[in-house]
């Protein structure tokens, strides 16, 4: 062994080559009992009622093209000044789209049956959007009010 100046040995350590696990255990400890407190707390599919509406209606568009979404699975498109023609979803992108050639600034509008699901009101919707419409719109009824 080594002996200093002051006649004290130095004694050489070997180094450990451990990392110590304690404080990491502690902390995913702590972890564990903040996910396993919060995990209940989540509610990722909670059933909503939207709430009805007494809001005014914006303006109408002029000569707005509407189409529309029924709950058996039909769509129809209306042109300004024209009847509602029955159409499949890809005769309908295929005929908006050579409007919005014509004419990219056109109001769409879609009008969805009541009793028509989610899915087919979204197909209307993407049917349009395939054509190149950046904007849609949706009509729907004002609340009726009962008189007092």
């Amino acid at each position: 062994m080594a002996v200093t100046a002051t006649g004290r040995r130095i004694r050489k350590r070997k180094l450990k080559a451990e990392i110590n696990v304690v404080p990491y255990i502690d902390v995913m400890l702590v972890l564990l009992i903040i996910f396993m407190v919060t995990a209940p707390l989540l509610n990722l599919g909670t059933d909503i009622h939207l709430p009805d509406s007494k809001a005014k209606a914006l303006s109408t568009p002029k000569d707005p093209i509407i189409v529309s979404a029924y709950a058996d699975g039909r769509y129809a498109l209306k042109l300004p000044d024209a009847d509602n023609v029955p159409m499949e979803r890809e005769a309908i992108t295929d005929r908006l789209r050579g409007i919005h050639d014509q004419n990219a600034d056109a109001t769409v509008l879609v009008n969805g049956d009541a009793d028509a699901s989610y899915q087919k009101i979204t197909n209307a919707i993407d049917a349009i959007k395939d054509a190149g419409f950046d904007r849609v719109s949706l009509i729907s009824r004002p609340v009726e009010t009962t008189a007092k």
